[in-house]
């Protein structure tokens, strides 16, 4: 399915049914009053957080979305029928904002989540609701009120925990593939990741996170080239960074320093948060290094790269190093976790025993 993580629509929600004029004709009685039903209320429009989707492609080609319209009212004291709600279905992490203003309306966090995307109108109100003691016989009726209708930016941020980040074919999709059940496409080329991928990173027992694979950045993402930045928007969710860096290139004139400080300068030109990020540093390919060269070669690395927070030395495609790191990640991401959740209320131990039976 083709990978699609932006899309604008427009939404309506139905208006409200008219108010009728009507009165009682019955056999003996003359003045039989009025019975004119209000209308029914428009049909709203719903959007739901499915995860079973993963891309707005269905947003791309269909971007018009209309409710029904409410009944209008009838005689005998009959009110119009309310009009269908729509449900759009997105997936989880999609921002919903107003096409015109900017301004966010909505993000969808947690799946299963159902919120009012576009109100219908209420209905209008029928003659019965105008008599009194004073008017016995009213005319008066109201239309049906208009629907709310809506311009939106549909934006799609996929959440993960962990984020791949690094130049192309530095060895991101071969490490996802490793350590998680993503099976991206792999072969001895730059870009071959075309969109993210997600992938799940089992570490035993209930223990597990989600890692993203983005396609490689390059030096000058920002005027873009190669891919440019408009993927780095699936990274800004995620508690923790990978810096995957390729210690094996196949040209012996491209300078691994260089690449790895590329793409922290991309980094921050994109968005100075997303810069500040945890992010560790992963050197792949350390296979394709001779044993008695690996030591040197790393320290001096992280000499002129002037690296101070942690470092890993793997090999993707041999998944020698591979499990330290993971257990690592899921540590770091387990603390930031507990960290955002917050302290766990104590109990009062006035309430801690169980609740005397009724008699």
């Amino acid at each position: 399915m083709k990978f699609v993580d932006e899309a604008f629509i427009d939404v309506a929600a139905g208006d409200g049914g008219n108010g009728c004029v009507s009165f009682r004709h019955e056999k003996y009685k003359e003045f039989g009053g009025p019975n004119g039903g209000d209308g029914g209320r428009g049909g709203h429009v719903y959007v739901v957080a499915d995860p079973n989707l993963n891309t707005l492609v269905d947003y791309r080609y269909a971007r018009r979305y209309e409710a029904k319209r409410g009944e209008h009212g009838m005689g005998s004291d009959m009110f119009g029928a309310a009009g269908d709600d729509i449900t759009l279905k997105m997936p989880v992490g999609t921002i919903i904002s107003d096409a015109d203003t900017g301004q966010v309306l909505l993000e969808l966090l947690n799946p299963g989540e159902v919120v009012v995307l576009a109100k219908g109108g209420d209905g209008g109100f029928g003659n019965m609701r105008f008599k009194s003691a004073i008017n016995r016989a009213p005319r008066q009726k109201t239309p049906g009120w208009p629907g709310e209708r809506k311009n939106l930016k549909l934006e799609l941020k996929v959440l993960a925990d962990v984020g791949l980040l690094g130049m192309p074919n530095a060895g991101k999709s071969t490490l996802i593939a490793a350590v998680s059940n993503a099976r991206p496409k792999i072969a001895d080329y730059p870009f071959t990741t075309l969109h993210p991928n997600l992938g799940v990173v089992r570490v035993g027992p209930e223990q597990s996170f989600v890692i993203a694979d983005i396609p490689g950045l390059i030096e000058g993402a920002s005027e873009g080239a190669g891919l440019g930045h408009q993927f780095l928007r699936h990274l800004q969710r995620t508690r923790l960074l990978l810096h995957v860096v390729d210690m094996a290139p196949f040209d012996e004139a491209v300078d691994p320093v260089a690449q790895a400080k590329a793409i922290v300068a991309e980094l921050k030109k994109y968005d100075k948060a997303l810069h500040d990020k945890p992010r560790w540093l992963v050197l792949n390919k350390l296979d394709m290094v001779p044993a008695q060269e690996r030591a040197a070669r790393v320290a001096d690395f992280v000499k002129r790269f002037k690296w101070k927070g942690p470092v890993f030395q793997i090999s993707a495609l041999t998944r020698e190093g591979c499990e330290p790191l993971i257990r690592a990640v899921y540590e770091q991401v387990h603390i930031q976790q507990v960290a955002e959740a917050g302290p766990v209320a104590e109990v009062d131990p006035r309430f801690a025993a169980e609740p005397s039976a009724k008699p």
